[in-house]
């Protein structure tokens, strides 16, 4: 028996392969919306306009108290993102929850925002039909491991010597972050796409290559775990998806506030977007910023510490 036409033409369609989606993330930490230091919440709205992201994962939406030391610093005052939602025509979520994961953080979003996950670090949208989580995390800047390694004080914490004790403490500071994250993702479920944005306080395993040595960028080879322990779940660094060279490429997005000769910090790439979906994409990437050649899109007035992260995907 022959079906009629307009049958098999929906046949057809539905045993195709289905569209593929295109999504432009990013993660910024946006420094309390630039109140930090008395800068308009309006320069912030233009760093994200100038990116126009489809999801975007934001840090320190509150201020910084007073004082902020390497050992205290909770956040204080209102949050910024129901402004920032409200100038962009965003959703919003506020990541209201106090835990080892987050601090003051926010997940802006074109499409509506569903149910978050038990510890807060992520919530569920649906694009287009398509199930995505998004993970957004700000993880704990003390001790700093980049400081320890190159004898800059930061809190009462030992200089460290070596790249076993880097790691070694970067695990104990960022462990149970991790951890909480880890069990959210087991509680969310399948997905048909998945991001980790975030502040992670702490370099990439691939940044901290031979080839950055030899470049200068860094001072030696670190196998830094925390980026590293997420990729095993199935996520990629949609930066270095792009920018595979970190001696050629390092992306540092801490900080614009000093030079890189300063010796009192030490720049690094510590913002990401991981990205995990099948037959996943990347498209583009780069850093947003204040100036060329350290960012690929250029922002100014710039209202951060940290540069922002962006990439186009497709999945």
């Amino acid at each position: 028996m022959k079906l009629p036409l307009l049958a098999a033409l929906l046949l057809a369609a539905g045993t195709g392969a289905a569209q593929a989606t295109d999504l432009t993330i990013m993660s910024f930490n946006v420094w309390g919306g630039g109140a930090n230091e008395k800068k308009p919440v309006d320069e912030t709205v233009a760093v994200i306009k100038a990116v126009n992201p489809d999801i975007i994962g934001i840090q320190e939406t509150r201020l910084e108290s007073d004082p902020c030391t390497a050992d205290v610093c909770p956040p204080v005052g209102d949050s910024v993102a129901p402004k920032l939602a409200a100038a962009l025509g965003y959703h919003y979520y506020d990541q209201a929850k106090q835990n080892d994961a987050l601090w003051a953080n926010a997940i802006l979003s074109r499409y509506p925002i569903g149910k978050a996950t038990p510890n807060d670090t992520g919530v569920e949208i649906m694009v287009d039909g398509r199930k995505v989580q998004v993970f957004n995390i700000h993880l704990d800047d003390s001790p700093y491991q980049p400081y320890q390694l190159l004898g800059i004080e930061y809190g009462d914490f030992p200089f460290l010597k070596t790249a076993e004790e880097a790691v070694k403490a970067a695990e104990a500071t960022r462990g149970p972050a991790l951890k909480l994250l880890f069990d959210d993702m087991a509680a969310a479920g399948e997905a048909d796409a998945a991001f980790v944005f975030g502040d992670f306080n702490e370099p990439s395993h691939r940044d901290w290559t031979e080839a950055a040595v030899k470049a200068g960028n860094q001072p030696m080879v670190v196998p830094f775990p925390t980026v590293k322990a997420i990729e095993d779940k199935g996520f990629v660094d949609t930066f270095r998806a792009v920018y595979p060279d970190a001696g050629a490429k390092p992306g540092m997005t801490w900080t614009p506030t000093s030079e890189p000769t300063a010796k009192d910090d030490h720049h690094d790439r510590i913002d990401f977007a991981l990205a995990r979906a099948k037959d996943l994409e990347v498209l583009s990437a780069g850093i947003v910023g204040e100036k060329a050649p350290e960012a690929d899109i250029v922002v100014t007035p710039w209202p951060s510490d940290h540069r922002a992260t962006m990439a186009k995907v497709k999945f």
